[in-house]
């Protein structure tokens, strides 16, 4: 019997809700939280990318990407520039990048321990539907 849409939909809601509290627990160690690892990598991927697009790239609002990155600044993750106008930019401190290599390894091995029951060739077709989901959303 086929399970129902809302079904599958929950399952896969389940599998993220397990990561984030996973890797939220295995990064308390460095003091930082998913959301701000989250923000490490993608500064590190775009280090030109506004404040605005960070909220967005991190699923915030604008005021609370703000508040965010006031903490990590605090922390000294980040460092906040001026950009063209009234841009500002972000870019990651020493700690900032030492950190967000840290969190990769944590990331990377709640990732490998979710997915372990899957076999690669299962893995890649999971990777394969859901990029075919996402391309028509």
């Amino acid at each position: 019997m086929t399970r129902k849409l809302k079904d599958v939909g929950l399952s896969i809601k389940r599998v993220q809700h397990h990561n984030h509290r996973e890797i939220n627990k295995r990064l308390r160690v460095l003091g930082i939280s998913l959301v701000q690892w989250d923000t490490l990598r993608h500064i590190s991927q775009q280090p030109n990318a506004s404040m605005h697009d960070l909220a967005l790239l991190t699923f915030q609002s604008d005021q609370a990407f703000g508040t965010l990155a006031i903490r990590m600044q605090k922390q000294g993750l980040i460092m906040k520039n001026n950009g063209r106008g009234r841009v500002i930019t972000i870019s990651l401190t020493n700690k900032g990048i030492e950190f967000q290599h840290l969190g990769n390894d944590i990331v990377e091995k709640v990732l490998a321990e979710t997915f372990a029951p899957l076999g690669e060739s299962q893995l890649k077709t999971l990777d394969t539907l859901l990029f075919q989901i996402l391309n028509k959303l």
